[in-house]
């Protein structure tokens, strides 16, 4: 019964993806196009946030510095270096993850608030850069106008809704490979790192190892919503790395439900959805933020996939006892 029940479920979750996210965007008006493209993008960042947070049990305030990296590096060899969408892929992914590994040298000895602190104040090292570097970043004023990359298919990306399909590939590709990644033996080691750090140094585990190729990685995948966001965008500025920034990842994450992958992504598109709809009413944004936050933390502390997880056993128990009787 239990093995039915959560079959028929995730049976009905996929369909309904696939219809919502495959089939159905040709008759989507460009404004709805658009908003899912940016669910699509900031659904990549929370899952590799999620590596963190879920999976490993630590939580970083500067996740959005290795975002704004990339898009800064797709920015500058895109408009002054003319360079193609390859070269700014590799290259936007390669810059963030070098940072990361020097970061990480920095991060993965520390754990809990300690570990918070460090990446808060590396993710402002990276937003400072891009504010005051004015001449590579052009500061305040960020850089504009990164065109769409000409990839030579008969289908132009300048189209919303072929941009938004080449998206959708890149977003089923990284929740593929991070599907892998997390249930893989390292990524259940994570999940030992996470439960009892200590528990696992005795066992045997190299977990400084394990937390700096967590951390490598999340800013890695990060990274690539990085590059999909500036060519989305065709803007980037030191506000896309700022701490604001990165409480929206977390937030993504914790509403969606930590350590799913599937729940942080659900999560990105709640925030996103919310964020373009409720600032055409209000520019009270970050006040409606720190509620979402609380009501999270007090109602839904594991987040939305796992208490509609918790919801459907206890269904499941409510009906084995009524069997019972």
């Amino acid at each position: 019964m239990k093995d039915l029940l959560a079959s028929k479920t995730r049976t009905i979750a996929l369909s309904l993806a696939f219809l919502v996210l495959v089939l159905m965007p040709p008759f989507y008006s460009s404004y709805w196009i658009t908003l899912l493209t940016q669910m699509l993008i900031y659904g990549i960042l929370a899952m590799s946030l999620d590596i963190l947070i879920g999976y490993t049990g630590l939580s970083s305030f500067g996740h959005a510095g290795f975002f704004g990296a990339s898009a800064y590096v797709v920015a500058i060899l895109s408009t002054r270096y003319k360079m193609g969408f390859v070269s700014c892929l590799v290259g936007g992914i390669g810059v963030a993850t070098a940072i990361s590994m020097i970061f990480g040298l920095l991060v993965a000895h520390a754990t809990g608030v300690y570990f918070l602190i460090i990446t808060l104040a590396l993710g402002m090292v990276l937003w400072g850069l891009a504010f005051r570097w004015v001449t590579m970043t052009g500061g305040d004023n960020g850089i504009s106008g990164i065109p769409r990359p000409d990839l030579g298919l008969p289908l132009s990306l300048k189209d919303p809704l072929t941009y938004y399909y080449m998206i959708l590939v890149f977003f089923l590709v990284c929740l593929i490979l991070m599907a892998i990644y997390v249930r893989s033996p390292f990524g259940h080691s994570l999940k030992g790192i996470r439960e009892s750090e200590s528990r696992m140094r005795v066992l045997g585990y190299h977990t400084w190892l394990h937390k700096y190729l967590s951390y490598v990685s999340a800013a890695a995948f990060g990274s690539v919503a990085g590059v999909l966001w500036a060519y989305f965008d065709g803007f980037i500025s030191p506000y896309n790395m700022d701490l604001t920034a990165s409480i929206e990842i977390i937030l993504m994450v914790i509403l969606g439900g930590p350590g799913t992958l599937v729940g942080p992504a659900l999560g990105a598109g709640i925030i996103v959805f919310l964020k373009n709809f409720i600032s055409a009413y209000t520019q009270r944004w970050l006040l409606i933020l720190g509620t979402i936050y609380i009501l999270t933390i007090l109602y839904a502390p594991q987040g939305l996939v796992n208490l509609i997880r918790d919801w459907l056993k206890g269904g499941e128990k409510k009906t084995e006892l009524k069997g019972i009787v």
